[in-house]
């Protein structure tokens, strides 16, 4: 990847990170996209399930590979004072979407380039709204896989706070499933001064959390994995005044149907219980507001894509990072398509800020002093983390890819 292309990618990098859009909004990434896919000869198809962006580049019959990249950004206040900070007030790209889109583009210019080398199809999709695990369903729905070729396979990667030039790949279940729930507590209003004519959601609310820590600890066996959080709690408007209701917003990570089962039906469990113990006037209210399922990496793909990273960064620069509780909505795409899917770890951390670190565990370690995904602190370095990020998914693809 030449000097000039660099350059290239991390300018265009620097503006996406100044420009987040939030999930279904993201028009002015994808005509970001659009224009740099039509400048290099790609069929382009806007709009496809709302905002995403498709590219196609055949050069005869062969493989087909599609290589997907999220585009949104999050309601999170920009904390890093970085020049090229986000210019939108209380949105931020502090998932590193703005890397995926950016290592995207970096990837279809260099096999445009090269189309003269390989023959196949290759389907570079910008995805939206993965944050509301959304957008892979709406551009299924949408007709994705009637306008494009089916592929052989679905290549991607997300960017994380682990040191650029080192690439995770997990076989089998790699990214937790996830289920994001709200849930609304039903009480009887009154004056703060007078609790015994009341009764108080905000108080069953507190009990019903307090209770619900207790569903992994207590009802999830410790060879199992499971992630509950609840990340809001929203009840009342002053202090003298008991509300009719309380409002609650959940987070699920599971990797196994089992025990996803056993923990929603938990949930549901203990809310209820809580609310006939209050003496609520009508039982609680859970929705479903986003889910997606665990993301697979298909053995024999994953085994055949790693020689391809290996060769990019070196013996034992690809690990194994174990089973990530972040989610995905990648695996929608590859499901839809009954197509081995190939997800990956792409290392964005400054490498000098291991240079102490000579194992495993003290990487590690440093690892977990960084900010991580979704914090307003969240930076990803730029050099090398775009460079290799395109030049990884390029290499993936000429793996599957013939000539």
């Amino acid at each position: 990847m030449d000097d000039v292309l660099v350059e290239q990618l991390g300018a265009t990098y620097r503006d996406l990170h100044a420009h987040p859009e939030l999930s279904g909004a993201e028009t002015r990434t994808a005509a970001v996209a659009s224009s740099w896919l039509g400048e290099r000869g790609y069929e382009v198809i806007d709009g496809v399930g709302g905002t995403g962006v498709v590219g196609l580049l055949r050069t005869g019959p062969g493989p087909v590979v599609l290589l997907r990249a999220d585009m949104d950004a999050l309601p999170v206040t920009e904390a890093t004072g970085l020049p090229y900070s986000s210019v939108v007030d209380e949105v931020m790209h502090a998932c590193g979407h703005d890397v995926h889109v950016t290592c995207l583009l970096g990837a279809a210019h260099e096999l445009a380039a090269a189309r003269d080398s390989w023959e196949g199809t290759v389907v570079v999709v910008f995805q939206p709204a993965e944050e509301t695990a959304s957008g892979a369903q709406a551009m299924i729905d949408d007709g994705l896989f009637e306008r494009v070729p089916r592929p052989t396979v679905v290549l991607g990667q997300h960017v994380a706070p682990i040191p650029a030039g080192v690439l995770g790949l997990r076989s089998g279940p790699a990214f937790a499933a996830t289920d994001t729930l709200r849930v609304t507590m039903f009480g009887a209003g009154g004056h703060g001064s007078r609790p015994e004519t009341t009764v108080d959601p905000v108080l069953m609310a507190a009990s019903t959390v307090q209770r619900w820590q207790g569903i992994v600890s207590r009802e999830v066996a410790g060879t199992q994995t499971a992630v509950l959080t609840v990340g809001a709690l929203h009840a009342g408007t002053k202090a003298n005044i008991v509300p009719d209701r309380a409002e609650m917003l959940l987070s699920v990570r599971t990797f196994e149907d089992t025990v996803r089962e056993r923990v929603l039906a938990a949930i549901e469990r203990i809310a209820r219980a809580e609310a006939q113990a209050s003496g609520a006037p009508k039982p609680p209210l859970i929705e479903t507001l986003e889910t997606a399922p665990a993301v697979v990496n298909d053995p024999a793909a994953a085994g055949r894509t790693q020689q391809a990273l290996e060769q990019l960064v070196g013996p034992g620069r690809v690990l194994d990072p174990g089973p990530v509780t972040g989610s995905e909505d990648v695996g929608l795409l590859a499901a839809a398509a009954e197509a081995p899917l190939v997800f990956w770890l792409l290392g964005g951390a400054d490498p000098a800020l291991f240079a102490g670190a000579s194992t495993v565990e003290e990487t590690m370690q440093v690892v977990a002093g960084l900010p991580s995904n979704h914090s307003p602190h969240y930076a990803p370095a730029p050099e090398p983390t775009l460079r290799i990020g395109a030049a990884a998914l390029t290499a993936a693809a000429r793996q599957w890819l013939a000539g």
